[in-house]
């Protein structure tokens, strides 16, 4: 990982899997430039919803299905995933991002990504969901043309 890069956490959750969506989310994160370091397609249990998720303990909405884990890297990753991703509710969500384009309904909007102003949640994320051995550290030949100091 280069000096300005970081790495950010992102599950595409049931919904988003059962609609087909993963292979559209990945293109628009690789189109923007940002670099994938791990990936994982899984079904989440109970204490792994409870340890991600605790304040919504008792809603099926993320073991209800497989979900689509992912690490992404580049320059300021975190704020510029969010800033893909749209606001939680999907109805106040601009067109153009993933929530404003492919949800409708708070309790299905698609996806999750850390949020920047938790400090620690992406490092807290990525931890739950991978082991250090599972994220692949490489150079992105189109890194000269994604960064102008590269």
């Amino acid at each position: 990982m280069s000096g300005h890069d970081e790495r950010t956490f992102v599950m595409i959750k049931p919904d988003g899997v059962q609609r087909g969506l993963i292979g559209e989310i990945v293109s628009r994160f690789e189109d923007r430039g940002l670099k994938l370091v791990g990936a994982k397609f899984m079904q989440i249990d109970e204490e792994l919803a409870h340890e991600h998720y605790g304040e919504h303990e008792g809603k099926p909405f993320i073991t209800s299905g497989p979900v689509f884990t992912m690490v992404w890297e580049g320059a300021d990753a975190t704020r510029q995933v969010r800033a893909m991703v749209g606001e939680t509710d999907p109805a106040e969500s601009a067109p153009g991002t993933i929530r404003g384009d492919y949800g409708l309904d708070l309790g299905h909007n698609v996806i999750h990504a850390s949020d920047h102003e938790d400090e620690g949640a992406n490092e807290r994320e990525i931890d739950l969901f991978f082991d250090e051995e599972e994220l692949v550290d490489y150079d992105l030949d189109t890194a000269a043309w994604v960064y102008e100091d590269h």
